[in-house]
């Protein structure tokens, strides 16, 4: 359940006070046409995390001998695929309808 939270809470937050501190303190601008609806979007994307997550929890329960080393995989499944839906969401709410013309021609 922590490395779900963790995974679906904690890297989106980090992610957005990182991004809101830069931003605050001049570090870097905004890009054109990016608005903050797109950044928590992206943001939740950054909570599909596997590679660290399998380390660090195989670490911390040594390996597949201990019983209870499979909740950590469920753990993070869930939490990334959650990550994953959530991001897609709002990204899917945040970005402009998508023009589909090209070369003058209209979509069919």
């Amino acid at each position: 359940m922590g490395i779900a939270l963790g995974l679906l809470v904690g890297k989106p937050v980090g992610v957005l006070i990182a991004c809101f501190l830069v931003l605050k303190l001049k570090i870097a601008d905004m890009p054109r046409h990016v608005n903050w609806g797109q950044l928590v979007g992206v943001s939740f994307l950054c909570g599909i995390g596997f590679t660290m997550s399998l380390f660090i929890g195989s670490l911390a329960f040594g390996g597949m001998q201990n019983p209870l080393a499979g909740y950590d995989r469920i753990g993070i499944l869930m939490g990334s695929i959650l990550s994953a839906v959530i991001g897609y969401v709002v990204l899917r709410r945040a970005l402009p309808e998508r023009s589909y013309c090209l070369l003058g021609s209209r979509p069919a």
